[in-house]
């Protein structure tokens, strides 16, 4: 399974983050531990989100999705 999830920042609701995992406890994890670099600002960060796919293609198009702007509204809305 490929997992495409939100975080949210605590510190700043208003940032968001959007990714892709297989490994999602994992990945989530990582964020909180400031491990990447696009994350390590805004800690700690609350999973607000996230869908499995069992084709990996699949999960890369719908993180595609969320990273435009009716991408980021639906997220908005449905996380």
């Amino acid at each position: 399974m490929k997992y495409v999830y939100m975080l949210q920042s605590k510190v700043n609701p208003s940032r968001y983050y959007v990714g892709s995992t297989r490994d999602l406890k994992k990945r989530f994890n990582a964020h909180n531990a400031g491990h990447s670099e696009h994350t390590r600002k805004y800690l700690p960060w609350e999973l607000r989100g996230y869908v499995a796919f069992s084709e990996p293609a699949k999960a890369d198009k719908f993180e595609a999705y969320l990273k435009t702007g009716s991408g980021r509204a639906f997220a908005k809305r449905h996380f």
